[in-house]
This record gives structure tokens, sequence and C-alpha cells, in this order.
């Protein structure tokens, strides 16, 4: 749904929808009938319907009679009408549940005013109106609870329609199609000759279902082709709040900002500047190696390009008004994205991942942007150990995820919670290396001299005491002790 939709456009969508032979569930035709809870129940439907007929949008039409669709004109105006002291807008908006995306439009059409209100599908959930759903029966608006079988419908599409099936930008023409993406880019990416035609070049990109034919005619491009390739990602409504946000603070808190960038790009075809503009910000530290000066980042970088990828592929894109954001401190670096990991956060290291975005997924591994499966998280533990870090740290809030890069701390100035959080991933790594923890590992791990054997033993127990590891093997001796992560445990339901 574009929300610059230019005069020429509404009036020849309105000659369009004027030409169906009846309402259907997807578009309501009105004279001057305006009330506001039956526009919010009206929304409702047609956001619902036009999910079940496979329709992107859905249309409200005042100024057209309903029995013969002839174009007489209205006197409704949508943002001169209050309900109460609010605007009609914004109260329709907090009554609907969840927030989907529509917006009011005013075109005249044969000398007649018409307004269109133009509405998004329903995704992942009916919409709601004053918390009940409603839904189009033919050209009737009917309680959605009143018909299961059209409410088992809808769920089913909702289970099977990924966001990057979404349609983006609507009746595209080859040269807005070519303007909005980059396609040069894909072909880059993918190391694919560039089409020395356009048709060569729509071809390829329906053929990774980045654009698909519109019905109507032209081009629709999918949520999938914006968010990966477009030029701008503020010029696609559904997708424009998810690009990527860089925000650097002075000292470790947020109380004064340094700077502050929002993405402009798709995610695969501005990923590298991406990383190269966080890289730029990062603190780093200079050291001496036989007179010779070298900048070391305070932070592995390729554990920071793994985690920025995750966030953007990882990320639940139904949730509204949120996207992907790095946060850039003195001693830290927080990497956040809306949605909740769908494997449990402790067992990121041996569970394969799920990816509730597997099309945007696929793509960007064969653009080589992120890891093969299950690999990526397993980089950025080991690095952190390789670099003596802090042991990352998975922050699962209500509707977030947030992954925490420490710098460089020492043993001693580490938390009794950072210590036993890095007893635990170092005894994941090891399990799925086919090894197991030991006091030796420990002290290899935090660069522990061998002589502090005790150190060691202290560390571990801080962990066994926290439910997090056991023995292997209770009964072996104690310089034979070795550790394995407790749902490794062969009694593992007594640390559950």
């Amino acid at each position: 749904m574009s929300p610059d939709r230019t005069q020429d456009f509404l009036a020849s969508l309105v000659h369009e929808l004027c030409r169906l032979p009846r309402e259907t569930e997807w578009v309501e035709f009105k004279h001057n009938d305006a009330e506001p809870e039956e526009i919010g129940e009206y929304i409702s439907a047609l956001a619902n319907s036009a999910a079940l007929v496979g329709k992107a949008s859905a249309y409200l039409v005042w100024g057209v009679r309903d029995s013969d669709h002839a174009i007489v004109g209205t006197t409704f105006s949508p943002h001169a009408t209050k309900v109460g002291n609010e605007e009609l807008e914004n109260w329709l908006l907090h009554l609907l549940a969840p927030k989907i995306h529509f917006q009011f439009f005013g075109v005249a059409v044969e000398d007649q005013p018409i307004v269109v209100l133009e509405i998004e599908r329903a995704f992942r959930h009916p919409v709601q109106f004053k918390s009940h759903e409603f839904v189009r029966v033919g050209s009737y608006k009917k309680p959605l609870k009143k018909h299961p079988e059209k409410e088992r419908d809808l769920w089913r599409i909702f289970d099977q329609t990924p966001f990057e099936a979404g349609i983006a930008k609507e009746h595209a023409t080859d040269d807005e199609v070519l303007d909005l993406l980059d396609y040069p880019a894909y072909f880059d990416l993918l190391k694919h000759p560039l089409p020395d035609h356009r048709g060569g070049i729509l071809e390829a990109l329906a053929g990774d279902n980045l654009v698909c034919v519109c019905d109507a005619g032209g081009w629709d491009i999918s949520n999938l082709g914006a968010v990966l390739f477009a030029k701008r990602l503020d010029r696609f409504q559904t997708i424009r709040r998810k690009a990527m946000r860089v925000v650097q603070y002075r000292g470790a808190d947020r109380i004064e900002t340094v700077k502050e960038q929002i993405g402009t790009k798709g995610y695969a075809s501005g990923f590298e500047g991406l990383i190269g503009y966080i890289n730029g910000l990062l603190p780093s530290s200079e050291v001496i190696e036989q007179a010779l000066r070298r900048t070391v980042p305070m932070f592995p970088e390729l554990a920071v390009r793994e985690l920025v990828a995750n966030a953007l592929i990882h990320q639940d894109f139904f949730i509204t008004g949120a996207g992907p954001m790095v946060e850039i401190f003195d001693d830290r670096i927080e990497i956040t994205n809306p949605g909740v990991p769908l494997v449990d956060s402790q067992r990121f290291v041996d569970t394969p991942p799920k990816s509730r975005n597997e099309a945007l997924a696929s793509l960007m591994r064969r653009i080589g942007i992120c890891e093969e499966r299950g690999s990526g998280w397993d980089k950025v533990a080991s690095l952190t150990e390789l670099y003596q870090l802090p042991a990352p740290l998975i922050e699962v809030t209500e509707g977030h995820t947030r992954v925490v890069l420490f710098a460089s701390r020492p043993l001693n100035k580490m938390t009794k919670a950072d210590r036993i959080r890095a007893v635990y991933l170092h005894a994941c790594l090891r399990y799925v290396n086919r090894e197991n923890l030991t006091n030796t590992s420990v002290r290899k791990r935090f660069g522990i001299e061998q002589q502090n054997i005790a150190a060691a033993s202290r560390l571990i127990k801080e962990a066994v005491d926290a439910g997090l590891i056991a023995p292997y093997d209770a009964t072996a001796a104690p310089k034979m002790m070795r550790y394995i992560p407790w749902w490794a445990a062969p009694n593992r339901d007594q640390f559950t």
C-alpha cells in the first residue's frame, strides 16, 4: 500500500472498482453513510475478507451508488470528521487490533467528489474492531464467530502465508520496478551476469519471487523483494519501519547520543555498507608489536557481522512500529530485533535454528551474507572465547530479542552472572565439538595460570550450583572430572 497515490491512479482505481459486476468480499460502496462505528466494523470485515480471497488491499468507497455503481459523489469528508475531540482516523486506529495500515484518499471522478479508504489485508491474526472480528459474506458484513468455516480458512491462510509473500507495492510498471529495486546489486551479489534487456531482468526477479505478475497488469513487488533490494526502504509503506537503526552513545548509558543513523537501502544491497558503518563506530585500541603499531577492534568483526545478519533475518516482521537496532556503547554493543526466538535461547549452540522468514534466510545464504544453518551462533561464541571476552548475553523480553557483546574485562571484574554464563557457553561449545569441559579447558578459556587450578574449580562449581552444567561422571576422581551442559545430562529432568 503506497501513501502517495496520485489523483490519476485513484481515478483509475475507482473506475476499475465500479466495473465490478457487484460488491465483492473486498469492496464496499457507499453514498454518504459514514457512521464511525460502522466504518470500524467494515475495516475489520474487509481486511479479513481480503486475506481470504488473496487480495493485498480492500476498499471502502464513498460517492458510488450501490445498486448500479454509478458515480454520484459524496459529502463525506473523513479529515473533517471527529469522534468527540479526536480525529476519525486516530479514533479508528486506537480501536483496531492488530494495528493494520489504512488510509483515506480524496479524488474527483467525473467532476464528483469521491473518498477511497484503502485497507491493508489481515496478516497473522484476524483484525478486530472494539475486540470483535468481522467478515464479509457476499456483500454483507457479519461477525466472524458466526461463520466458523471462514474463521478456520482464515487461520489456515495465516499459517501458510509468510511475511515475504506479502505485497509491498501493487500494480507497478516495468519502469517503476527498475526504479524502486536495486536490480544491479541482485545480479552482482548472486554473481550472475546482468541481462542486456529489461525482460530478462524482470524474469530473473520474478524467478526469485522478488516480483510477481499483477492481475491488473504490470507487477507486484513482494515484501521479500522490497526488504532485500529496495533502493530506499521508506518508499514502501509495509517495510519503511524495518530499516536498521544504528545509535552510538557516549559512555555506558543512553543519556548522550553521539550519532544516530537509519538505513535506507534493502538488507541485501545495503548490508556491506551497514557493516562498514558499524565497524567505523566501534571502539578500538592500539597495540605495539615489535615496534609496529596495530589497531585492534574491541569486538570481533565477524561476530558483529553474524549478529547483525541474524537480527535482520530472524526478526518478526509482523510486529508493527518496531525494527532492528544496533546500539554502541563504550563498553558493549547491543543488537536488538523484534520478535522472540523460535528455539530456547540457552540452546542456540546445539539446536538448528528455525527461521520465521525462510525465503529471506535462504536468499541471504545464497548471497553469502549469513552462514549455513547453525554455524553463525557457534562462530560468535567461539570468537568471544578466542578473544577472552565475556560471554555474549541473550535477553528475551516481551516481543524483542537482544544480544549483547561486551568489551574485554578481566576475570576479577566480571560479575558472578558473567562467569557462570561464560562457563556454560564454554561447556556447550565443547560438547558440540565432541569434547567435555575440564579444569584445563576453563583455565585456557579465561587465561588463568596453570598454578591457579583452584580458581578454575571455583568457576566450575558456580556453574554446577546454578544448574547449567553437570558432571559427565560424578564418580570420577577430582582430577579426572569432566562436565557437560545440563541438557546433555542423562538425568536432565532434574535441571528443568
